[in-house]
């Protein structure tokens, strides 16, 4: 983050760990081009910091980058470290880490590429799935969106929407199976 950036959030305002919270991001995840995701209309085009703002908690949130499409909530990062969407006054996490929201957008990928069949969930049916047997994937840090996985099936659970909106009729499942791991080959 240049120096005229950073002065620019101190003339608004904005507290010196707060624009030390936005640089850290810009560091690791700044200019980040992501490929499309399933759904919150393809998620965030590239990965950039913009307007941060305070919570009525006193938390502070910052953009994460310009949505694909124009739409009625746009995706931000939390005080954590956390990433989400925010609508209004309103925000739902979707998953503990930006890490977990890359990812999740690489489960996509590689679950849609193994999979022999693929079955969409909506609405309360989300909640009648039996993910008992089956075990979360640590890796996306999902809270409002999880990954789980067991035998030859991978499920992806998107709660963010209902959420943020309390509708639950928005959340979504996607049920990959016949999923067979493609094998590994080494280039020596």
């Amino acid at each position: 983050m240049s120096s005229d950036i950073r002065d620019h959030w101190r003339n608004h305002g904005i507290p010196a760990a707060i624009i030390e919270r936005m640089a850290v991001f810009e560091a690791q995840w700044g200019g980040l081009q992501l490929p499309p995701a399933p759904l919150y209309e393809g998620g965030p085009k590239l990965f950039r910091t913009d307007v941060p703002e305070m919570t009525s908690t006193g938390d502070w949130w910052f953009d994460a980058g310009p949505q694909r499409f124009s739409m009625s909530y746009g995706f931000c990062i939390g005080p954590q470290g956390e990433f989400g969407i925010v609508g209004g006054a309103r925000r739902a996490v979707l998953h503990q880490s930006v890490e977990g929201w890359v990812e999740s957008l690489a489960l996509t990928y590689r679950a849609r590429r193994w999979a022999t069949q693929i079955t969409q969930v909506r609405g309360r049916a989300v909640d009648r799935l039996d993910l008992s047997e089956l075990e979360p994937f640590a890796e996306v840090a999902g809270l409002s969106d999880t990954w789980w996985r067991g035998g030859d099936t991978m499920i992806a659970v998107y709660r963010g929407e209902a959420r943020l909106f309390s509708r639950p009729e928005l959340q979504i499942a996607m049920i990959y199976n016949g999923i067979v791991e493609a094998p590994i080959h080494l280039d020596h």
